[in-house]
């Protein structure tokens, strides 16, 4: 059954990573913590945000550790007590009171950030860090309590070490998917104390690896929060249309009374109240006649409806929107009809000159809302990985379909288990997360992946994930061609074999900008590419520096040449019949290290269609009026 497999994957994680060493002993120890598979959980608290809980996201205390003092001592052995950043102490009354004591951290009297967001936006000295970085407060928690406690963490970039009151409580790998731990029996009556160890550093292994083409910003980017329950509850709940166009709903619940327990599915609007009884196992898979009356959410019309799942004590909330998604022949369908993606890329950062990776629904409905009404649009791809929650009930609100990525990206570590266990764990949780997101259309499994047979193996493996987990949505990946050889007009030859496995064939090109083909010919351009299947350009654009203008003659980085190679390489698209949908890259400018010509880009990739400030580019109008026609052509 579909939501099993969902909660199978979950546990990957554990397996995948190394346990954390057992705690070093100070003079007059506590306990030794239990190993941290005994303690760890992986519960998945779909839609956390809508349930009760403590927020605490805001103040919290951070020090750097770029030794990684904290969790390795000399010669790979534990870090003595006066490194121990977890230790539920305090070290300044400690060595107050006895002058033989040594501690060299105090979290408790360490500055103050603002959680979510990135180090790198904390302090000058910390742009370029990449390491390891320690965060804690603390919140209290009243006597008496019921139910159980969860703490949960929208996302933190890239490994991350949790312990609650000196013991380990998990780790999590993995900078943009969410991740949760029970500590009900660690909390205490009164303060409690949080530390997490967030370490941003990646390397070959890792997914992404050390090389991409954007900041790598290392933190608790999105909310943490105390979430509680009653102790049977709903952890998951998919309700989805099918392609056939009947309800679906699958139901797992968590706890000592989920076996053969009553559940109720409720969609009040539409005055459905389905009543039911899980397994053994706590699960139930049921399919609904659809009621009359639903309308099915579209970009034209974003209708969501208030869909509740309660059990005993228990209720899980969220707002769902319902839809049908395939292709049939060179055709994408929404809702049995055909339609035309006009997208633009999206990077996960604020409009400002300070992005730290912290979208609120208010710097996510400023992104979306230029795709939606500035740019006519009703697609975007969000790249390169799973952006926040934030970001997607955006776009449900704001009816834009949604490209969903994983960092499977360039060069990974093909052939090594570790990293596909890696890779197919962030494909679960962000599956299992969104699967509730109507505005959700396309499962992204890579990006300008090179071609090998190891390769082809691993996204594979991930391409038969996620038809396992997600059978009502589209896979794709964004993929590169090659050039033929000779002169003239560019001839560019799809010869990736693993376009026979997706749904939608998505192609980067960008022909005009990394080559010195004159913008003129591109029009001309030959594809050679499936002719059964949808054609996406998942990627093409230029750089432009706002405000940087040679109207006579124009060069690379000026907004006419951008607008210019905007202009000829829409001309190119309109000559493919099999051509889809649209996905420019980008729409704002964004931090990326490897950009560094000192006249225009200074960190920044420039071929956004606003500046990192908001400012509009010439091409941005150009985009528009081109997408503005083809809407007008829909209606």
């Amino acid at each position: 059954m579909m939501m099993r497999k969902t909660m199978a994957y979950g546990l990957i994680l554990l397996a995948a990573l190394p346990a954390l060493p057992a705690l070093a002993q100070e003079a007059a120890p506590p306990p030794p913590a239990p190993p941290l598979a005994t303690v760890a959980t992986s519960p998945h608290l779909i839609s956390a945000d809508m349930r009760a809980g403590m927020e605490l996201s805001g103040p919290w205390h951070y020090s750097i550790d770029p030794f990684r003092s904290g969790i390795s001592g000399f010669h790979g052995a534990m870090p003595d007590p006066g490194q121990q950043r977890w230790l539920d102490i305090d070290p300044r009354a400690e060595m107050a009171k006895d002058g033989r004591v040594l501690y060299e951290f105090d979290l408790g009297h360490s500055p103050l950030t603002t959680l979510p967001s990135s180090w790198l936006t904390e302090a000058p000295e910390l742009r370029h860090y990449q390491g390891l970085m320690w965060y804690q407060r603390t919140f209290p928690v009243a006597a008496g309590r019921k139910g159980r406690f969860f703490l949960r963490f929208g996302a933190a970039n890239y490994k991350t070490i949790v312990y609650l009151n000196g013991k380990p409580v998990g780790r999590h790998e993995g900078g943009f998917t969410p991740f949760a731990f029970e500590v009900t029996k660690l909390l205490r009556d009164g303060d409690n104390q949080v530390t997490v160890g967030v370490d941003s550093t990646v390397d070959a292994t890792t997914v992404p690896p050390t090389v991409t083409d954007w900041e790598n910003y290392g933190g608790v980017t999105r909310p943490v929060r105390l979430v509680m329950t009653p102790d049977t509850y709903v952890d998951d709940a998919w309700v989805r249309l099918t392609r056939d166009g009947r309800l679906a709903a699958d139901v797992h619940l968590d706890g000592p009374q989920a076996a053969n327990r009553t559940i109720h599915l409720r969609i009040p609007e539409l005055k459905l109240d389905q009543a039911a009884t899980t397994d053994g196992q706590g699960n139930w898979h049921g399919l609904v006649t659809t009621p009359a009356a639903l309308v099915r959410w579209s970009p034209d019309r974003p209708k969501l409806y208030d869909v509740a799942v309660s059990s005993g004590e228990d209720e899980w909330k969220d707002r769902i929107g319902f839809k049908t998604i395939e292709v049939r022949g060179t055709d994408i369908l929404l809702n049995g009809k055909p339609i035309f993606l006009r997208g633009i890329s999206v990077h996960e950062e604020e409009i400002g000159t300070e992005p730290t990776r912290a979208i609120t629904p208010a710097a996510a409905r400023a992104l979306l809302s230029e795709v939606k009404t500035g740019l006519h649009g009703n697609f975007v791809r969000l790249a390169h990985y799973p952006h926040g929650e934030a970001m997607t009930r955006m776009a449900d609100e704001l009816g834009l379909l949604v490209w969903s990525e994983v960092p499977v990206y360039w060069q990974v570590a093909w052939s090594n288990p570790d990293t596909l266990a890696t890779a197919r764990n962030m494909l679960a949780e962000n599956i299992t997360r969104d699967h509730n997101r109507a505005s959700v259309a396309i499962w992204s499994v890579a990006n300008e992946t090179p071609i090998t047979d190891a390769r082809n193996t691993f996204l594979r493996t991930l391409i038969a994930d996620v038809r396992k987990l997600d059978d009502t949505r589209l896979v794709s990946a964004a993929l590169l061609v090659e050039r033929e050889k000779g002169s003239g007009a560019p001839v560019m030859a799809m010869v990736d074999p693993l376009a026979d496995a997706l749904d939608i064939v998505a192609i980067n090109t960008y022909n005009g900008w990394y080559s010195q083909d004159r913008l003129a010919t591109l029009p001309s351009s030959t594809w050679k590419v499936p002719t059964d299947k949808p054609l996406i350009f998942s990627e093409f654009g230029a750089d432009a520096k706002a405000g940087f203008h040679d109207i006579k003659d124009p060069q690379k980085f000026s907004e006419e040449f951008q607008a210019e190679y905007y202009r000829q390489t829409l001309a190119m698209a309109d000559k493919l019949p099999m051509l889809r949908g649209l996905s420019p890259w980008i729409l704002k400018d964004f931090r990326s290290p490897r950009r560094q010509n000192p006249d225009f880009q200074q960190g920044w990739n420039r071929k956004g269609l606003i500046s990192e400030t908001g400012q509009r580019k010439e091409a941005f109008g150009v985009l528009s009026g081109y997408y503005a026609k083809k809407e007008a052509a829909a209606k």
